[in-house]
């Protein structure tokens, strides 16, 4: 199998994440994969994706220089129905309890961490 092939999935990630600038080079059984991403978030998915076809380790057979743009800010999420700050620290941090960090980013918009509404666009704040 080739090495473009094992990492298809790593690929088509990008592609869907809109990498900007990219270039993917397979050379001696390593593949090289430039490119920009706009948030830290977008480009831990890549490295979690690439891990992740590895038994959660960084491989001997992927060179990645993958670029941020907006380094400000982890990401930017949109509130669905049902999240809480809880869980969506949860999700992007691992720890609930976090959620007083994303509060605290987005308190131009939020004056009570229990009440957030479905569509508001929250700054998660480096970790």
């Amino acid at each position: 199998m080739a090495t473009k092939d094992k990492y298809a999935s790593v690929l088509a990630l990008g592609e869907q994440l809109g990498v900007r600038d990219g270039r993917v080079e397979e050379e001696n059984g390593i593949l090289k994969i430039w490119g920009t991403v706009n948030t830290p978030y977008e480009k831990d998915q890549l490295w979690d994706e690439i891990k992740g076809l590895n038994g959660g380790v960084v491989p001997h057979d992927v060179m990645a220089d993958i670029k941020v743009s907006d380094t400000s800010v982890y990401t930017h999420h949109t509130v669905k129905k049902g999240e809480s700050l809880s869980l969506i620290a949860k999700h992007y941090y691992k720890d609930m309890m976090l959620y007083t960090k994303i509060f605290e980013a987005n308190r131009d918009q939020l004056s009570d961490a229990d009440k957030i509404e479905v569509g508001q666009v929250l700054a998660i704040p480096n970790p």
